[in-house]
């Protein structure tokens, strides 16, 4: 993909950072601290922030941090949020469908992967954060990639997407956004 992430019109898709599957993910607090600096800077910049959860009866609500972040929370049975509704809820809103998804979320091998595979089946350009994502080993985290990226997905990091989306140092939101950006990184 050599095209930059557009902004207009853009959402993020936080998936599954669920209390109960946190603590078995590989490095999951340095994962969410990564979504939350990438929620605040989509938030900053006026975007559209949407979550998913799946089966929340079973494996808990989004940590609160996320679910405050989110627009809108998608309780979902499917791996692939696709399949229970995730494209009918991007279409609403007063933006209209996005065209390009930042996805982000947990587990990298399975719910983030299955979504972002569907999103892509549907058209969509799809930014897969990494540093953003987790699975419980690093290998998993890694074939997801590996795969998403030969699937036709951009592979990029919290910062490469804050910064594509400002594409100036003259944006006005810049200092917001690098503000939030350098508070999350300390």
């Amino acid at each position: 993909m050599n095209e930059l992430i557009a902004v207009d019109p853009a959402a993020l898709v936080l998936v599954d950072y669920q209390q109960r599957l946190l603590p078995a993910i590989h490095e999951g607090s340095r994962v969410v601290a990564e979504a939350l600096r990438l929620a605040d800077a989509a938030r900053a910049l006026g975007l559209r922030v949407l979550g998913t959860e799946q089966n929340p009866r079973g494996l808990g609500p989004n940590l609160a941090s996320i679910r405050e972040r989110c627009e809108l929370t998608l309780a979902k049975m499917h791996f692939d949020a696709c399949a229970d509704g995730l494209l009918q809820l991007l279409e609403t809103g007063s933006a209209g469908r996005a065209r390009e998804l930042v996805v982000a979320g947990c587990e990298a091998h399975v719910c983030l992967m299955q979504t972002s595979l569907g999103l892509l089946r549907a058209g969509l350009a799809v930014w897969v954060v990494a540093d953003a994502c987790g699975s419980r080993t690093a290998e998993n985290h890694d074939l997801a990639m590996q795969r998403l990226r030969a699937a036709g997905g951009g592979i990029v990091s919290v910062e490469m997407v804050a910064f594509e989306w400002l594409r100036s140092c003259e944006h006005e939101r810049f200092r917001a956004v690098l503000q939030r950006l350098k508070q999350a990184a300390t």
